[in-house]
């Protein structure tokens, strides 16, 4: 507890002065005011970040927070629990979407059994296991409080390490058959918009399984009545062990100043969980790509951010990350190389800013 209360406490607002020297240069680079769009607002968010104009980025990761979810048995998932264990593993194997997108990208992966409901002798697998699985959020909480807690200091500690030992920045994925029908819930409890909206048919459901997946989700929420003004509440009765995780890994973010990424929709789910515990949290997330799953915009509209891609991807595991560290790179580099109006003598006075 007292780890999670020394982060929030720690979360510190941007570098304005940062912030605004950088954005100065990308106006003065030789091109129409804010042609490059998203990419300056990565450059200045950057600044913000690190209290730096200038950045980059060498070393990069991906933490895969791993899970099961007890509202499996009520038929929300096509693919059975047992999934999740079998995924993870090959994880550790590089067969998976995230982990040959990491190696396109020059990015590690650290993988963590925050809750699966199964055993791991796999020395690429980090033990920090909270249960075997939630339980039922259909007939009570998915977890105790205290576990909640627990679940988001070891997104704080992984991410603490990663960070320490120089990591520039992070992406947050996860693995775990059921997590898309926890983070409807968390969406619900948080917009108040119906299930009906947030929830989609994540890895593949028949129209008769998707009413239930909506069902078992509104019965979340009416057995348990998660109170959206306690964010601790919220994931203890309706979320999961994955998604305290990774909101632990978005705060540890903040608190260092270092940058974060947001996967798909469960990514997200965890990003307001954080952002709700401190707004701040905001100034540090970047957004990779917006999900496939209708429940996504109404995500990023939640926590204030527009994702910069969308590639109609719906795959989880992280596997957005990735691409955006791509974005992200080319965004500084642009910063560090692009010519200025003066550089490639050039007369920019007569240019208008039509931002």
């Amino acid at each position: 507890m007292e780890l999670f209360k020394e982060t929030l406490k720690a979360i510190a607002p941007p570098d304005e002065k940062a912030k605004k020297i950088a954005s100065e240069r990308l106006d003065n680079l030789a091109k129409p005011i804010g042609s490059l769009g998203i990419l300056e607002d990565i450059v200045i968010k950057m600044a913000g970040i690190t209290g730096k104009p200038h950045n980059s980025i060498e070393k990069r990761n991906i933490v895969i927070m791993c899970a099961d979810n007890g509202v499996v048995e009520e038929g929300v998932s096509a693919p059975p629990q047992v999934f999740t264990k079998i995924l993870t593993e090959n994880l550790t194997k590089g067969l998976t979407g995230v982990s040959v997108l990491s190696k396109f990208a020059n990015s590690d992966v650290t993988i963590v059994d925050i809750g699966v409901n199964g055993e791991f002798n796999n020395p690429k697998i980090l033990n920090k296991k909270i249960n075997y699985g939630t339980k039922n959020m259909t007939k009570g909480p998915s977890m105790t409080r205290e576990e909640a807690i627990k679940a988001i200091e070891v997104g704080i500690e992984v991410a603490d390490r990663l960070y320490s030992e120089g990591v520039d920045i992070l992406g947050t994925g996860e693995m775990g058959i059921g997590n898309t029908t926890t983070s409807s819930a968390v969406l619900s409890v948080f917009s108040g918009l119906e299930p009906e909206i947030t929830c989609g048919k994540g890895a593949g459901l028949t129209e008769e399984q998707y009413e239930n997946k909506i069902n078992c989700v509104k019965k979340a929420i009416e057995i348990n009545k998660p109170n959206r003004e306690d964010p601790i509440d919220v994931i203890s009765k309706v979320g999961g062990f994955d998604i305290a995780g990774m909101c632990g890994c978005f705060l540890s973010a903040a608190k260092n100043r270092k940058p974060i990424v947001i996967d798909g929709f469960i990514s997200s789910a965890a990003a307001l969980c954080a952002v709700r515990l401190n707004p701040l949290v905001k100034e540090y997330v970047f957004p990779s790509h917006l999900s496939k799953e209708p429940g996504a915009i109404y995500m990023a509209k939640e926590i204030g951010v527009k994702p910069m891609l969308d590639l109609e991807m719906r795959l989880g595991e992280g596997s957005g990350c990735p691409l955006a560290f791509q974005v992200i790179d080319s965004a500084l580099y642009v910063m560090d190389h692009m010519a200025t109006f003066d550089e490639a003598t050039l007369d920019g006075d007569k240019l208008i800013d039509i931002r």
